[in-house]
């Protein structure tokens, strides 16, 4: 069967990193056209030199694209004031389409945890850069037990937090602590998210507590290493940087955690690092490097479910 036609909107360093990979691993789907608003980005040059229709006039350009009709995916990595209107123009002309914005018109989504419940949405959310690497661990512990309380903390290069991540701070906790409940399955969610200024630039890494009960810590180790490995499929540079470790509270010790009270269970710590494939961003910008990948598994299993129906 032909592949399926994407588009990407947003020329600057996500929609660029995002077609290079499409680029450069092909699979079932056929980027067509890039999009953006200024007409000497260089990632409107390089979709040129690699034969790739481009324009500088927004979606309206896009619209007046030849390939506009055949266009059954579309990635947005511009801004979530923008995405709202692209939305809804994409979704009118039955686009489906994947948001890499904050702005969460639809589902959150991690490839490794909920896609398949997402298929069918005229709209997907990648959640943000803290959440495409901890959620999947909140979520394998989930999937073995009770967890009461998780959270993230994401330390990211500062080199690769532009204007938009740095405006978008707020936004980036509230967001990703929604998503660690509705997608991780913790019943209470915090993340935080650290700007660092280390020279030379430090590679992505993030930390993962969670409280819970109902599994043995091997079970848990066992999950948490099963996800890992789900996840380098389409990232391989994400990995623990040591063991899981637990701590366990009971009748005799309980945590006790301000505003959630006594806590009695398993403590589960998990450290993990997220190194960039270095397609266009340099190899520190994982942060970077795993929402657009995350985006183009996402593209690939909606293009999956297109090509089947």
């Amino acid at each position: 069967m032909s592949k399926v036609k994407a588009v990407i909107i947003g020329s600057g360093n996500i929609g660029t990193d995002l077609m290079i990979k499409m680029l450069k691993y092909p699979q079932n789907m056929e980027l067509v056209a890039v999009v953006g608003i200024d007409p000497d980005s260089e990632g409107l040059a390089m979709a040129r030199e690699r034969g790739v229709a481009t324009t500088h006039g927004g979606i309206e350009g896009l619209k007046k694209l030849d390939c506009y009709k055949d266009i059954g995916i579309a990635f947005d990595a511009t801004s979530a004031y923008a995405h709202k209107i692209h939305d809804e123009a994409l979704r009118a002309d039955g686009i489906q389409v994947v948001d890499l914005t904050p702005a969460a018109i639809g589902p959150f989504t991690i490839p490794t945890v909920n896609m398949q419940a997402n298929l069918d949405a005229p709209n997907v959310n990648m959640v943000t850069c803290g959440g495409q690497a901890t959620i999947p661990i909140v979520a394998a512990v989930s999937q073995v037990g009770k967890v009461h309380y998780a959270e993230i903390v994401a330390s990211v290069s500062s080199r690769s937090a532009g204007p938009g991540t740095r405006a978008n701070i707020d936004e980036f906790t509230r967001t990703t602590a929604r998503a660690i409940e509705e997608v991780g399955g913790a019943a209470k969610g915090k993340a935080i998210i650290i700007l660092n200024p280390a020279e030379p630039p430090m590679i992505m890494r993030d930390t993962v507590f969670t409280l819970s009960e109902g599994a043995e810590e091997e079970d848990i180790r066992q999950s948490i290493e099963k996800m890992v490995r789900e996840v380098q499929k389409y990232v391989p540079g994400y990995r623990l940087k040591q063991k899981v470790q637990f701590e366990r509270f009971g009748d005799n010790n309980p945590l006790k955690i301000p505003g959630l009270g006594e806590f009695t269970g398993v403590k589960t710590s998990v450290f993990l690092e997220v190194e960039g494939a270095g397609d266009y961003l340099p190899p520190y910008s994982g942060n970077l490097d795993i929402m657009t990948a995350a985006a183009k598994a996402t593209g690939e299993l909606l293009a999956q479910r297109r090509m089947a129906t």
